[in-house]
């Protein structure tokens, strides 16, 4: 029996974009890694710009999202884990936006 064994140096973000529906990772090894976006409810709901408004932590081990208040590793998607974030936590994140907002 054999063990996959993944390089974590090619688990480095270098860039990503997030479309309606995707979230797009471009790798240090060239590698492109995507994910549905409705895995990430708090990216789903954002606007274009503060989907767009990111930045890599951990040397592009993963992904911050100040205006959404949200974190994601490269690993996790790679994993095809989705937001572990509870419904009732997420609930609470949309009404103090809607709160914010008006």
């Amino acid at each position: 029996m054999t063990t996959l064994v993944i390089d974590s140096s090619a688990l480095k973000a270098t860039a990503l974009r997030v479309t309606d529906d995707t979230l797009i990772i471009e790798l240090a090894d060239g590698r492109s890694l995507s994910a549905p976006l409705a895995w990430y409810p708090r990216l789903m709901h954002g606007s274009p710009a503060e989907r767009s408004n990111y930045r890599l932590i951990g040397s592009g081990e993963g992904i911050h999202w100040p205006d959404l208040d949200e974190d994601i590793s490269v690993e996790g998607v790679l994993a095809g884990r989705a937001s572990g974030e509870s419904l009732l936590s997420f609930q609470r994140w949309i009404e103090s936006r809607a709160t914010n907002e008006a």
